[in-house]
């Protein structure tokens, strides 16, 4: 069978750990000689990494537009669906975030300013296919927000520029800054600049390991949105799920790539053989199969458990990018389910919905790093900054509170910084 069937008791402890295989060298090189050797650096690595002779980075707005006029009506409206979505959903959020000024204490004002970063980079993986999704999911909160410069960087296709449906749907949000590089180059080349491509505030969007390890590297002189490691789905089903449909995610998640955490936990062990017996026969039907059927062997689990508690207990360990509830009553295990990067609630809510067109965000955090954050927004993209004003009768009493811990803390130029104030400059 292509997914082994385990009890608790018998899980790896990668399951719990979200261990990343992660085996990438040479990143920091490649990342230094982008900073040191600009452009130069970015055709040798596109050369020998992609096989591309590129001369200019930069794809043209025209040739975006001459993409996007290639496209047949479907196609153009599924794109432009998805981002309606995107961007219905990404109003809403920011909507959650005003400006404001409050008076904690009498003459004590504080409040707060929400503003967009000015400059930000996308990544869009390319790879086996164009992940023209994740362009979307990385530029329309971005506008929601404000940004007023959007970046796009993709690997470059034999002949010159970037995949046509990546072009198209740069033309489709107006995005006019869309450059044929990829891999560890484009991080470097978004963080520090080169002469084709200027330096960005922040970069956001998923990418294989060599694109993480390269995100970790220039975090600090950039922002970055998360390291993505390999993508996970976790599904909750009780014994009235369907197996079909359970088989169905299971193998849509594994179809990634090789390095896919596709798992099930379930209360019935007849739930748990059905679905092992559905994953084998529904795999000889997509394409995908080889990709699938490896991912599916190396990391698919199905979890058979006594009790929901411990269902529950399982999922909130592993805190997984995708988390599917297929049982019966669902409103019953929501509350305790606390560690996710997206619940799908239901048969009907596929996890592959939230990929495309749900109007959610498919960046999500991954090797249980939902324990402490959750996926890309809008928020990603705006800036809360705090302020304080005074009055004379606010000052006294924040001033005498300030010297007290300064002196506490034995920062003296603190305290006198407070005290020249109350004695008016003396």
């Amino acid at each position: 069978m292509p997914i082994k069937i385990v009890t608790p008791e018998a899980l790896p402890l990668a399951f719990i750990a979200g261990q990343r295989d992660d085996n990438v060298t040479g990143v920091a090189q490649i990342v230094e000689r982008v900073r040191c050797e600009g452009d130069v650096a970015l055709r040798d690595f596109t050369q020998r990494y992609d096989g591309v002779t590129v001369e200019e980075f930069r794809v043209e707005p025209a040739q975006c537009r001459a993409a996007y006029e290639q496209c047949d009506a479907t196609t153009i409206s599924a794109l432009q669906s998805a981002a309606d979505a995107l961007r219905r959903f990404a109003e809403v959020q920011k909507a959650q975030l005003i400006d404001f000024e409050v008076e904690l204490m009498p003459g004590v004002f504080t409040g707060q300013r929400v503003l967009p970063i000015r400059r930000i980079g996308v990544y869009v993986p390319g790879g086996r296919f164009p992940l023209v999704s994740s362009l979307l999911m990385g530029a329309v909160p971005a506008q929601v927000a404000g940004v007023s410069e959007i970046a796009l960087c993709s690997p470059p296709v034999r002949g010159g520029g970037v995949a046509p449906i990546v072009a198209a749907a740069a033309h489709l949000l107006a995005i006019d800054e869309l450059y044929s590089v990829g891999g560890a180059q484009a991080i470097a080349a978004l963080a520090y600049g080169s002469e084709s491509i200027r330096p960005v505030d922040k970069i956001v969007g998923p990418g294989n390991a060599y694109v993480a390890e390269a995100k970790k590297l220039v975090f600090g002189t950039v922002g970055i949105d998360m390291i993505a490691g390999p993508t996970e789905l976790l599904i909750i089903a009780d014994e009235s799920a369907d197996p079909t449909l359970i088989a169905a995610d299971l193998i849509a998640q594994a179809e990634h790539d090789v390095e896919a955490r596709p798992h099930l936990i379930t209360t019935s062990f007849a739930i748990a053989t059905a679905v092992q017996e559905e994953v084998a026969q529904q795999l000889t039907q997509i394409e995908t199969e080889a990709v699938a059927r490896e991912s599916l062997a190396r990391h698919g689990l199905i979890v058979v458990v006594a009790r929901r508690e411990e269902a529950i207990t399982l999922a909130n360990q592993r805190a997984p990018e995708h988390l599917e509830l297929q049982v019966t009553d669902p409103d019953r295990w929501r509350p305790a389910l606390t560690n996710y990067g997206s619940l799908f609630i239901g048969e009907l809510a596929a996890e592959v919905l939230g990929d495309y067109s749900a109007g959610i965000n498919h960046t999500l955090p991954t090797s249980r790093s939902a324990r402490y954050r959750g996926g890309l927004s809008v928020l990603d993209f705006l800036k809360v900054q705090s302020q304080l004003r005074l009055s004379d009768e606010g000052f006294a009493p924040i001033a005498e509170t300030a010297e007290r811990l300064a002196l506490l803390e034995g920062l003296h130029g603190h305290f006198r910084a407070v005290e020249r104030r109350r004695k008016g400059g003396e």
